[in-house]
């Protein structure tokens, strides 16, 4: 047991109460043993930063295309936003657990394209909206994922 902290047997009850001044007394040398590992931490986090940051990003959907993609999402239910470049639906299903299984698989999509939609559920309710922040606006991620919830919605 760490001596920065005390255990009192309350009953059933165990309560831990740790002392803020041997904790940080502990942490210190804890810190000032590893210094000697600091420099490759920083390097391990620098390499990982940038390799994340090679991503490619998404492009920005152009007029021209805007009219020919959206037109079958729009036909689905699909609306685009007055306000901001997104769009957006409300998905209705039987209960919660069905509702959590969509997400579920939606969320599975979205950690594979790195690409997160915005989204309020309640219940049997899921409401979601979908835009690229990177270019501020709608790109051909946000389809795909609008086409695989279409296709995925029971």
């Amino acid at each position: 047991m760490l001596r920065s902290q005390s255990v009192y047997n309350v009953g059933r009850l165990i309560a831990i109460h740790f002392h803020p001044d041997r904790v940080a007394q502990s942490a210190r040398a804890s810190i000032n043993a590893t210094t000697s590992c600091a420099s490759r931490v920083v390097r391990f986090a620098s390499v990982s930063a940038s390799s994340s940051s090679k991503r490619k990003m998404a492009d920005k959907l152009k007029q021209e295309e805007r009219e020919g993609l959206l037109q079958p999402l729009l036909q689905t239910g699909w609306k685009v936003q007055s306000d901001r470049d997104a769009i957006e639906k409300e998905f209705k299903f039987k209960d919660f657990n069905e509702a959590f299984g969509f997400m579920t698989r939606v969320a599975l999509l979205a950690e594979k394209m790195d690409h997160h939609p915005e989204w309020f559920n309640v219940y049997n309710k899921l409401q979601v909206v979908l835009s690229s922040h990177d270019v501020n606006g709608l790109s051909k991620r946000d389809l795909r994922m609008a086409t695989f919830m279409d296709k995925n919605f029971t």
